[in-house]
């Protein structure tokens, strides 16, 4: 067996994972045509009107609002749906804490409950015991490669007369059943940050198609001027990047499905479950459970051992179980949820887009540090 890297032998990819954003000459172009034209110094210009009827087109939805994060933006589809001082947010114990935070910071409580151990995302089945007579919205997050279960969690929304804030950021252009993701919520909330597929450094929009929320939401965002703005510049670099989503995300799907049958049955690795018929995930991501007590070594010793290899994986989100019971409330257990905050190892995407050997290498790669682990 070849010494593991972190022990002074060969990493298995020398060069180390891709780097993240791509070098794209259209990339290039546009932010030159946004420096000829001048829009890249206006409040106001072409770039951020094309992206917002490119985004309305992708979604086949009335109403799109572009803004500065995906962060903001969940902020803004809250305040788009009135939520406010004592309503309840039914939100999944395992989540990017923003979510968390921005159900406080428009003054309502987030009420927790546990996620689907298949599929990272909230657990449909255990919403409605969740309910109560204060609660306004559902915040639901397509996590990791996975896709919550949008159909149950609209039909019950609509049977308790709720609101539904659905964060794509993680699934841009993914479809659930046939429809694309951030379209089946009141509001949709979708991320341009630094590392997500749609990159701007920064960014974000809400989808919706309801008039009097995207009207509430430019309200608050109206300071004089836009105070949560997304800027020409930004707009420029994300419009040919658009223009590939589709076949992007066909890569990543075809790659995923050739590692996981490059790696196969790994031991104490279980993957997310990739989606049937109808839906498609965009994989910002790739998740899997990593079981300590199997391998006989902590996820943080994995992470580091896997890393110095030079595959991009790490830890997943910490997660809202330990947060206290004054500033939330818990229903049922939470112990999916809890389990993913400790175990969860995450495949950053851009080799998703390599070629068949890099993958091949990937797997390698983690097939490499699970034998030394089991040979300890």
């Amino acid at each position: 067996m070849s010494e593991l890297a972190i022990n002074g032998g060969t990493p298995t990819i020398p060069d180390g994972p891709p780097a993240w954003p791509l070098r794209d000459d259209a990339v290039r172009q546009a932010m030159l045509a946004a420096y000829e034209d001048g829009d890249w110094g206006r409040y106001h210009g072409k770039h951020v009107e094309r992206l917002t009827k490119q985004l309305v087109e992708l979604h086949g939805i009335d109403h799109v609002l572009p803004c500065c994060s995906g962060t903001i933006a969940v902020e803004l589809a809250l305040r788009g749906l009135k939520i406010g001082d004592g309503d309840e947010v039914i939100l999944a114990g395992y989540d990017f804490g923003a979510n968390f935070r921005c159900i406080e910071a428009v003054g309502a409580r987030p009420v927790l409950v546990d996620i689907d151990p298949a599929t990272w995302c909230l657990d449909a089945s255990r919403v409605e015991e969740a309910i109560s007579t204060e609660t306004r919205a559902i915040l639901v997050s397509h996590l990791h490669g996975g896709l919550a279960a949008m159909s149950e969690l609209r039909e019950l929304a609509d049977k308790h007369n709720l609101r539904i804030v659905e964060d794509a950021c993680q699934a841009q252009g993914a479809t659930i059943a046939g429809r694309v993701a951030g379209t089946w919520g009141d509001v949709g909330v979708i991320s341009f940050g630094g590392s997500k597929i749609l990159t701007a450094g920064r960014g974000g929009a809400i989808t919706t198609p309801h008039e009097e929320v995207f009207q509430r939401a430019k309200i608050f965002n109206d300071r004089g001027n836009e105070a949560f703005p997304l800027s020409e510049l930004q707009a420029a670099v994300l419009l040919p990047q658009l223009e590939r989503l589709d076949e992007r995300n066909g890569l990543r799907q075809q790659a995923v499905q050739k590692l996981l049958a490059e790696c196969g049955e790994l031991q104490g690795m279980t993957p997310v479950q990739l989606d049937g018929a109808g839906n498609a995930a965009s994989f910002y991501k790739l998740a899997w459970l990593y079981d300590e007590q199997v391998n006989a070594q902590s996820r943080d010793a994995f992470i580091a051992a896997i890393q110095a290899e030079g595959v991009a994986i790490d830890a997943g989100f910490r997660g809202f179980v330990r947060r206290g019971a004054s500033r939330c409330r818990r229903v049922g257990d939470l112990n999916h949820s809890s389990r993913a905050a400790d175990q969860t190892v995450l495949l950053h995407h851009p080799v998703l887009l390599g070629s068949d050997s890099d993958l091949q290498l990937v797997a390698t790669a983690i097939k490499k540090v699970l034998k030394a682990f089991a040979q300890r």
